[in-house]
């Protein structure tokens, strides 16, 4: 693709795309469900009209629609966090859970759940916001710590940084675990990551993060394409480099944590699909964040469903599948950016 911006057509296309997966995902499951019933009861209920009798309407409308539209949102966020810290710190292996940005929400929201954080009157909030605290502590500690031991900032040792914190973090958290009594069952699942207990409101809350936090990445895809030519360049272009970093640095850290605090730990969703959108689109960011934000919701929609099938009627968590493809990926990313002298 020769053009500078993200195209009506493509637009369309990945549009139709996501449709198509988000309709799959609702209709196959424990229990498959008809096309037209599906339709039927969605576009009824969305104009206010009965849903015919015989329809699953409760299956539909109450467990599988919201779960299926948290599930895209959220694939959808990890993988534009994804291409942000890959086009900021110029490092295809950046991501969340690379970076340990995950680790860190996951342990505000395991403090969380743990010890009963809460905010009078919004009931999701005590986990989020000590998520999102978290998530953005974690990423400045590990900048720093990189910082201090390489001052070039290189790949190989943020990550290197990264995969230490994620270790520190998991034992931490398994500390915070085993202080949790009766609480223990529900976190150790959240921590593999799932999406089963949606609701609408987590959908709501997953669009308005998405909205507010992935408008401000989309609008500074200019300064992400200065980045790729280094920091230097961007400077002398007009960019101002630390406002800019802080910037994308606090919206990702905001985003992540409002994931992690509604689905857990979702790994390698960020890392998997902005590197394939990347070789299909070109690494013009004009192009790439909106094409990352349709492949990771798509991405983890697939991830979701065979997490659901596979093994019916048991439910796997949603983390298992991306990890297993995230691992793959992982490797023969490392492998490429090695032969090209990263």
């Amino acid at each position: 693709m020769n053009h500078d911006h993200f195209s009506l057509r493509e637009y369309l296309v990945c549009s139709l795309a996501l449709m198509a997966a988000l309709l799959l995902c609702v209709c196959v499951g424990s229990v498959n469900v008809p096309l037209t019933d599906t339709v039927t009861a969605i576009w009824n209920s969305v104009f206010g009209l009965p849903v015919p009798e015989g329809v699953s309407k409760s299956i539909i409308l109450s467990v599988r629609l919201p779960r299926v539209l948290c599930v895209a949102l959220s694939g959808a966020t990890l993988s534009l966090c994804g291409a942000a810290m890959q086009g900021l710190l110029r490092n295809p292996l950046a991501d969340g859970s690379t970076l340990g940005v995950s680790a860190g929400a996951s342990l505000g929201a395991v403090v969380a759940l743990a010890f009963g954080v809460t905010v009078p009157g919004l009931p999701y909030a005590g986990t989020m916001g000590m998520a999102m605290l978290f998530a953005f502590g974690s990423l400045m500690l590990i900048l720093f710590l990189a910082y201090g031991l390489d001052k070039s900032l290189a790949t190989h040792s943020i990550i290197l940084i990264g995969v230490i914190f994620s270790m520190f973090a998991s034992s931490l958290m398994s500390l915070v675990i085993s202080f949790a009594g009766e609480k223990i069952k529900s976190i150790t699942f959240w921590t593999m990551g799932s999406l089963s207990g949606s609701n609408y409101a987590y959908a709501l809350i997953l669009l308005g993060a998405l909205i507010v936090c992935g408008g401000v990445i989309l609008c500074h895809s200019r300064e992400l394409n200065a980045f790729a030519v280094g920091e230097e360049n961007a400077a002398h272009v007009g960019v101002n480099v630390r406002r800019v970093k802080l910037t994308l640095l606090i919206v990702v850290s905001i985003l992540i944590g409002v994931c992690v605090s509604i689905g857990g730990t979702i790994a390698f969703v960020g890392l998997v699909t902005p590197h394939t959108a990347r070789l299909i689109v070109g690494p013009n960011h004009k192009q790439l964040l909106p094409a990352s934000l349709f492949s990771g919701a798509i991405f983890l929609l697939l991830a979701d469903l065979a997490a659901r099938v596979v093994l019916r009627p048991i439910e796997l968590s949603i983390g298992v599948v991306t990890s297993l493809v995230g691992a793959v990926a992982f490797v023969l990313i490392f492998a490429r950016t090695r032969k090209g002298g990263a």
